[in-house]
């Protein structure tokens, strides 16, 4: 066994030996007070309040003009649609070849039977080459053509006291009876609930 070893305390290095002094009480400082907020930031807050308020309000108001507005455009669209169908309904009409027919039998105008034509080739007259007749043989606007409402009470470009068709004429008109009592154009009332017809 070895020998213990023994440190030489010189090469120890010293530490220091802790004094404890006395603590000492003091008086510790109060709490600093919270300022209370002025009132310049209560007011801006209300004033900020009541401008968001007011910017709603108006874009509220704007809202509902602008759909008051988008409604009345519908509306007037809705209209010119409505018009403009009426004016291809009245264009439709004055194009009908009846209108047209009524139209050339009020200037003169006859239908041949056996019309007369010009061959440009060799500038010769293929048919019969002679005048047609004072009446047409075909009634445009007679008893068997097919009646156009959109002409009816439409004048004639010649004769505007002459309608090509004359406007339908309502049982209403074609009673001479001053005495019938006029239709009402509402139904009956109903009491007791959808009005039968009385059977035998």
């Amino acid at each position: 066994m070895s020998a213990p070893q023994t440190i030489d305390a010189a090469f120890l290095p010293e530490f220091p030996v802790p004094v404890r002094e006395p603590r000492r009480l003091h008086v510790v400082d109060a709490p600093a007070r919270r300022r209370v907020p002025r009132r310049a930031f209560g007011v801006v807050a209300v004033l900020g309040a009541v401008l968001i308020a007011l910017v709603q309000m108006g874009v509220s108001i704007l809202t509902t003009q602008s759909s008051f507005e988008i409604a009345s455009l519908t509306q007037q669209q809705r209209d010119l649609t409505y018009q403009k169908q009426i004016l291809y309904d009245d264009v439709a009409g004055l194009n009908s070849p009846q209108y047209l027919a009524a139209n050339a039998a009020a200037l003169g105008m006859v239908i041949d039977e056996t019309p007369t034509y010009l061959r440009l080739s060799d500038g010769a007259v293929v048919g019969a080459g002679k005048p047609a007749e004072g009446t047409s043989s075909v009634d445009a606007m007679g008893r068997g053509s097919v009646r156009n409402a959109l002409i009816s009470g439409v004048p004639l470009v010649t004769d505007p006291q002459k309608a090509a068709e004359p406007a339908p004429v309502t049982d209403a008109a074609a009673t001479d009876a001053p005495s019938a009592p006029a239709a009402s154009a509402t139904p009956p009332p109903i009491s007791d609930g959808l009005p039968t017809p009385a059977t035998r």
